[in-house]
């Protein structure tokens, strides 16, 4: 009887409810697959896999689907090595490792850097099997278990600063625009300052901005997204951007 496994990956790119569907569906697409829970709140799936599936397949599925599971990268001391045998025998126990997509030995600095899959390995996994190769290791870095939480809050504060410069690069066109709108005596001092011509200018030059820098993101996500037939809250922001700045 087939061993089953399971494997709790981050995934990167979840908006909605049809995002997670359709990660959901490409990972129980995966031959070996049994089920996929996808929880959007945290950002997570939890996979139940037998063989043929493996980790680097599930991760390979993610990506086509354009939901990418989340990479660690991290760097470990390791100690004991003293030729190109002992790299490649520290590198084939560190990718052995279920989770684990690349490592690579430095020789000289003694030390090896591990790519894993968010969620499928820790870097205690990784030390233990670099240990049973013959070779101590150390993580350079931190494996914190608070990762995760950490890097939602870095990401909050991201957005919190692009919407910020988008706000204040729109104050200025909605000022003008709908200021003209709103009270005659604003418009009259656009026209006898500035001009139709010039107003039209710095607001184009204004919102170009916007969507140049603040917005690429929604751009970036959203178009790649409708060329995949797979389009999301991205797509729509994409969109319905680019036709009001094409209008």
């Amino acid at each position: 009887m087939t061993q089953e496994n399971e494997l709790t990956l981050a995934i990167e790119g979840m908006t909605c409810a049809s995002c997670a569907r359709r990660v959901e569906k490409a990972l129980t697409a995966v031959p070996g697959v049994a089920s996929a829970a996808i929880n959007l709140a945290a950002e997570t799936a939890r996979v139940t896999y037998a063989a043929p599936a493996s980790p680097e397949e599930v991760a390979a599925a993610l990506a086509k689907a354009g939901y990418p599971a989340r990479a660690v990268t991290e760097t470990f001391a390791i100690e004991g090595m003293s030729c190109a045998s002992c790299v490649k025998r520290v590198e084939n126990a560190l990718k052995a490792v279920p989770g684990v997509t690349d490592a690579r030995v430095n020789l000289a600095a003694e030390t090896a850097t591990v790519d894993w899959l968010e969620g499928a390995t820790t870097a205690a996994a990784v030390v233990a099997a670099a240990a049973r190769a013959g070779y101590p290791a150390k993580p350079r870095g931190e494996d914190r278990p608070d990762r995760g939480a950490n890097r939602r809050a870095e990401e909050a504060a991201r957005l919190r600063r692009l919407a910020l410069v988008a706000g204040l690069l729109t104050l200025p066109v909605f000022a003008l625009e709908m200021g003209s709108h709103m009270s005659m005596s604003v418009h009259m001092w656009v026209m006898e300052t500035l001009g139709t011509q010039t107003s039209r200018l710095i607001q184009v030059v204004l919102t170009t901005l916007v969507l140049a820098g603040p917005g690429r993101q929604f751009f970036l996500k959203g178009f790649p997204g409708l060329l995949r037939g797979t389009p999301d809250m991205n797509a729509l922001v994409a969109l319905g951007a680019s036709a009001a700045w094409g209008y």
